[in-house]
């Protein structure tokens, strides 16, 4: 560790403050405190009031030109003890105006005290001083938070390497020089590493020290650090990791270690107890983290090979499946909403699982409860077997639904939607997209998947759906048929759809609509007279579609 930074990783020593420049320049004079310059320095205060101690909290270097410290020698006095009760670093004062020396009383009160006192010989800007010192202290922040860095790279990589919760605690332990432990939330061993004082076995080590107190807490400077569960409940704890300073004193730097170590041991356990909501969920976060670009495409690899997903170099094909707002897995009430439903997302998870599954391709497959979705991607051997591995997902994915028990009061199937294939940027922009467009997919109708590519057009209209304007073109292109649907029979809206999705060609509407020639005509006719418009005329056709697709998303 570099001595120039306090032992503890939290600031820099008094010594290390005095050697830069701004203090150098005024000529340092050590009065007291010679053999404690290795005291932390947390932050620089300037001040001159006599009562200036209640303004610090500890840790401070104080900088002043004396005019606080009284002209009594009892005044003085008191001023150091204060100081020093408050647990200050260091005492500087600037010689001037105020004192040619300091006084006699100050400095053997703080020799009393241990409390470090410098006399500055040159004046120097006390604000230099306190810039100097805080970008040192920051900057030792940083590379304190390198090395924690440091040390997740190097257990994430045990990890890719096939390694374990042994390797990265033996990591962790090598780094802090003390033996480290995961433990049950109540206190139960699972893992050891390192060693104990003279090479001492780590069991006994935890033995000693935790298996026989295990209500105690531990050893003072010991470093506990929760391995979250991820499980439905928050603040859910899967284990412990602990940190004994048997051998040497832990820092800052090793508990910032922990904490990064902790959550990669979260996924090692997630994945060895293969519980399959949580891991589940942990793979939509990662998914979910992906598309939004909290993980970029470099990293992403690493992280989706932790979570059991090689689909080597070949393409990705980003799918979303959204459950309806009236859809609900087993275990939630009829007609709940997808988060209400607890437990059931566990069944759905695994019905769903082992579906994919039997498709034959890699799958990496999560859920978010919360937003109501599915998210996944699948690794294709070429771009071109994309419609056929799309048929067979989906497929796996409605099947895996309805095994779960899907309660379906409105009468809607879940929503699959499948992105573009390509490589790991392009499925963090996938998955987006799909996930968007399958919200505004709602209410189309049902189909065993939809391109997203197709689907713009409709994600555009429900982006716009709280805008007035799109109300207004929606009344004003179809206003008059909504309303004569609303007090007439038959309604005409639906012949209207159908003509349009056939794209004009009236015997394939006559056909699909179960209607003869020419009462698809009649009805053609009073829609344009309804209307006042050609329904032969492209620009007339598109508005119409238009304002079709748009009134699902009008209120």
């Amino acid at each position: 560790m570099d001595r120039r930074l306090d032992t503890e990783g939290a600031g820099i020593t008094v010594q290390r403050a005095l050697e830069l420049p701004g203090l150098r320049s005024g000529l340092p004079e050590i009065l007291a405190g010679a053999d404690r310059l290795d005291r932390t320095v947390r932050w620089v205060h300037a001040g001159e009031v006599p009562n200036i101690a209640s303004l610090l909290k500890g840790g401070e270097l104080l900088l002043t030109t004396g005019y606080g410290l009284g002209t009594r020698p009892a005044d003085q006095r008191a001023f150091v003890r204060t100081l020093a009760d408050r647990g200050i670093a260091a005492l500087v004062v600037e010689l001037g105006p105020r004192f040619a020396r300091l006084p006699a009383a100050l400095v053997e009160t703080a020799r009393t005290a241990g409390l470090p006192l410098v006399q500055l010989h040159r004046e120097v800007p006390f604000v230099t001083v306190t810039e100097e010192i805080h970008t040192e202290i920051v900057n030792g922040h940083y590379a304190l938070l390198q090395r924690a860095e440091e040390v997740h790279r190097r257990c994430t990589q045990a990890l890719l390497g096939g390694g374990g919760v042994p390797q990265v605690l033996a990591i962790l332990a090598g780094f802090c020089g003390n033996p480290v432990f995961l433990e049950t939330p109540d206190g139960q061993l699972l893992y050891a590493a390192g060693s104990g004082p003279e090479g001492a076995d780590p069991l006994q080590v935890w033995e000693g020290l935790r298996g026989q107190h295990k209500d105690a807490s531990p050893p003072a400077g010991s470093v506990l650090v929760d391995v979250p569960g991820g499980g439905p409940g928050t603040g859910s704890v899967r284990a412990r990791l602990v940190m004994l300073p048997v051998r040497a004193p832990l820092a800052p730097v090793h508990r910032m270690a922990a904490e990064r170590a902790a959550g990669v041991l979260a996924v090692v356990l997630m994945h060895a107890r293969q519980e399959e909501e949580l891991a589940a969920r942990g793979r939509g976060d990662f998914l979910t983290d992906l598309a939004e670009g909290r993980i970029t495409a470099e990293d992403a690899p690493a992280q989706a090979r932790v979570l059991g997903f090689k689909p080597g170099d070949s393409p990705l094909l980003p799918v979303v499946m959204r459950l309806g707002d009236t859809l609900a897995p087993a275990g939630g009430a009829p007609g709940a909403s997808p988060v209400a439903s607890g437990g059931g997302w566990a069944v759905l998870a695994r019905a769903v699982a082992e579906e994919v599954a039997s498709v034959g391709v890699p799958v990496l497959l999560g859920v978010r409860p919360v937003e109501g979705r599915v998210p996944l991607l699948v690794g294709l051997r070429s771009e071109a077997e994309r419609p056929a591995v799309a048929d067979r997902v989906a497929a796996a994915l409605r099947a895996g639904a309805e095994r779960a028990g899907m309660h379906r009061p409105g009468g809607q199937p879940p929503v699959v939607v499948v992105g573009v294939a390509g490589g790991w940027a392009a499925a963090s922009a996938g998955l987006r997209h799909a996930a968007e467009t399958a919200t505004a997919a709602q209410g189309l109708p049902d189909r065993p998947w939809y391109d997203a590519r197709r689907l713009d057009i409709d994600l555009l209209l429900w982006r716009l759906r709280d805008h007035p304007d799109l109300a207004a073109f929606v009344d004003r292109a179809i206003g008059p048929l909504v309303e004569h649907d609303r007090r007439s029979k038959p309604p005409l809206l639906p012949t209207l759809q159908t003509y349009l999705a056939n794209a004009g060609r009236k015997a394939e509407t006559a056909r699909e609509l179960h209607l003869n020639r020419q009462t698809l005509y009649n009805r053609l006719a009073r829609i344009g007279e309804l209307l006042g418009t050609d329904l032969d005329d492209p620009q007339t056709v598109l508005a119409l579609s238009l304002a079709l697709r748009a009134r699902r998303h009008v209120p």
